[in-house]
């Protein structure tokens, strides 16, 4: 239904008003980027008209271009369209926090009573519904983005490469990038990406929004990017430093430092894209965690609220704890240089990138090169899906039908058809899936 025509337009909200959303939203931002994007859609644009339909969704995909966390990006954007500066910082600080301080108080009890019965039961309760999360993930992904064959080539070859051969994850993103131009300069018709459906929104309507896509993009200049790199290359240094000169074993703590920045560089197309490769580099090249806690710290993110990329800190946690002999004093700063070195980036990104992406949005080069990291998108998710599920339905022995944990996979199968068929919430099925392994612990034991 069409709005009325001379509808007034929405005054500038309020910056408390918008705090007060951020935090709230930090709390509740449950079920992964879909979960996020949709409360945030419900509130800022059905309920206070904040910004537009069209701008929120262009918004998205600007920030779809840019490495990390889309729906943390989304947040930091539209805070910094609706009260600048420190509207986006207050926005991006609020969005992780609290998963943050959960995620803090689950590693310090994993890491205290982990290897209890209780717990282990627990986990391998949980762990088969992780692995249906992101089964589901797959094919919700794969619907939007394997468009033609050479999507479902670039998603193939993410797999391949990833898995079997393990090149490293910014190798594949070049020679993505490097596949859209290519096949952009010299067979455009070969990659026609599907054309975004226009909003339910008549364009005549959008001065309605405080914010709005008649709005001329953010101006920006030679002299603002580089005061901009110049406090980002201080706000990294000056903790990098510190932590070089005054913490125990300095070079332990720079190469967690240089790490995760290297990680929330990497994040392209979401969490899932970089989950994999730090997992391989803190499980077999570094040695910083078991696999089993590697897979155990995934199951933890996923009952927080927040990107799944808060995983990142929970590596940082047990890196910490482990390398210092048990000390939960160390663990706890390893989240917190996890965390600082890994979200630092999405601020600055957004800052400084968001003025000229909005300005190029539409290029046609850009668009190809997206659809097809989407594409790849899947393939890393599916190569992630076998890394989780060598440990969850094989307890990490050689695949094959003897090796086969019947519980896990039916409990796998439950939960992919209580996500498809039934549409249960993930936070729902997480539950559910605690209280199976709380079941079979008592069973176990009665």
């Amino acid at each position: 239904m069409q709005q009325i025509i001379n509808e007034k337009k929405v005054s500038k909200p309020s910056f408390s008003e918008a705090v007060q959303f951020w935090f709230i939203l930090g709390w509740i931002s449950f079920g992964g980027t879909t979960g996020h994007i949709t409360i945030m859609h419900s509130f800022l644009v059905d309920k206070k008209k904040w910004i537009s339909t069209s701008k929120f969704y262009h918004a998205l995909n600007a920030c779809m271009v840019l490495p990390g966390p889309e729906a943390h990006q989304l947040a930091i954007y539209i805070g910094w369209k609706l009260h600048g500066l420190k509207g986006g910082i207050i926005a991006g600080l609020f969005f992780i926090l609290p998963s943050m301080c959960i995620l803090l108080g689950l590693s310090l009890i994993y890491a205290l009573y982990g290897n209890t019965p209780l717990l282990t039961s627990v986990f391998n309760g949980l762990k088969p519904a992780v692995l249906a999360i992101i089964l589901f993930a797959t094919w919700k992904v794969s619907q939007k983005s394997l468009l033609t064959p050479l999507h479902f080539f670039a998603a193939s070859m993410a797999f391949l490469l990833s898995y079997f051969i393990h090149i490293s994850m910014p190798y594949i993103l070049f020679g993505i990038i490097i596949l859209g131009i290519t096949v952009n300069l010299i067979f455009p018709k070969l990659l026609i990406p599907k054309a975004r459906n226009k909003e339910n929104e008549d364009l005549i309507h959008e001065d309605v929004y405080f914010v709005n896509s008649n709005q001329s993009s953010s101006e920006t200049s030679v002299k603002k990017i580089m005061l901009q790199l110049l406090v980002f290359a201080a706000l990294w240094l000056a903790p990098f430093l510190y932590v070089s000169n005054f913490l125990i074993d300095p070079i332990f703590w720079q190469n967690s430092s240089l790490l995760f920045t290297k990680a929330a560089f990497l994040t392209i197309g979401g969490s899932y894209t970089v989950i994999p490769y730090a997992a391989n580099l803190v499980t077999n090249k570094l040695m910083w965690l078991t696999k089993t806690q590697m897979i155990d710290g995934f199951a933890l993110a996923e009952t927080t609220p927040g990107p799944l990329v808060i995983v990142l800190s929970y590596i940082g946690f047990m890196a910490g704890y482990n390398h210092f002999g048990g000390s939960l004093v160390m663990g706890s700063i390893g989240l917190l240089i996890a965390s600082y070195f890994t979200f630092l980036p999405n601020f600055i990104l957004i800052f400084m990138g968001a003025p000229l992406i909005e300005k190029t949005q539409e290029n046609k080069m850009i668009q190809t090169v997206l659809s097809l990291i989407t594409a790849a998108v899947v393939g890393v998710i599916v190569n992630l899906a076998f890394y989780l599920g060598e440990e969850i339905l094989f307890n990490g022995q050689a695949i094959s039908v003897a090796a086969v944990n019947w519980i896990s996979l039916l409990w796998v199968i439950i939960s992919v058809v209580l996500l498809y068929r039934y549409k249960l919430h993930m936070i729902y099925l997480i539950l559910i899936s605690l209280l199976f392994g709380v079941l079979k612990y008592l069973l176990h034991f009665a």
